[in-house]
């Protein structure tokens, strides 16, 4: 069969807003062919399909609602994050 997943991350040293990128990528078969990053602030594609449909994406409001979510989802977990953290350590 064939297998289709989405990965979404927040990565961060530091619970400021600049230090914080929120990537969303998306996999057929383990094979990454498209992925948002709000450091680049747009999709990208990595296979054919994947370059067509970043170009498609870029052109409408998805990009506009991915850029928003660096601030909406990781930058309120990351604080969930941090203060369970510190008051563990």
């Amino acid at each position: 069969g064939f297998l289709h997943y989405v990965v979404t991350d927040c990565e961060f040293n530091s619970s400021k807003l600049n230090d914080i990128e929120y990537t969303e990528s998306y996999y057929y078969n383990k094979l990454e062919i498209i992925r948002f990053s709000s450091s680049v602030g747009k999709f990208v594609g990595y296979t054919e399909v994947g370059i067509k449909n970043a170009e498609r994406l870029n052109n409408g409001p998805e990009v506009i609602a991915r850029r928003g979510e660096k601030e909406r989802y990781c930058f309120h977990n990351v604080g969930i994050d941090v203060e369970a953290d510190l008051t563990k350590s």
